[in-house]
């Protein structure tokens, strides 16, 4: 019977992974029309699956507004966030890693702010 065990919570992984995926793209089509929402859900979907990226650096800085705001954002988001970013920018392209990284925060507000006023 090790096997009907094994059986059922196979099934409840399947079912607890389709709800998590129903859940993400109920939360993503909510933020589909704003500005940012690119960057912030790809960076959500890598620090899901534990990718040190741009958005999945963006959206660590950003975390704590962001679950203020009711996304689910991992809990467990690298250290730094803020220097991890501005060092990987620096290794792509040194000359306009400052630059850039002020955009990356810009959109990251601007993301936040209309978030917040869709939520009121």
């Amino acid at each position: 019977m090790a096997g009907l065990g094994q059986m059922r919570q196979a099934g409840q992984r399947s079912r607890s992974l389709w709800s998590l995926r129903l859940a993400l793209k109920l939360q993503y089509r909510q933020m589909d029309s704003l500005p940012g929402d690119d960057l912030i859900s790809a960076g959500i979907r890598d620090l899901q699956a534990r990718r040190e990226t741009i958005p999945a650096l963006l959206v660590a800085i950003g975390a704590p507004k962001l679950r203020s705001l009711g996304l689910e954002v991992p809990k467990d988001v690298p250290s730094n966030p803020e220097h991890r970013l501005y060092d990987l920018l620096a290794t792509i392209e040194q000359n306009s890693a400052h630059s850039k990284y002020n955009s990356f925060i810009r959109r990251l507000v601007s993301f936040e702010r209309a978030l917040a006023c869709v939520k009121k």
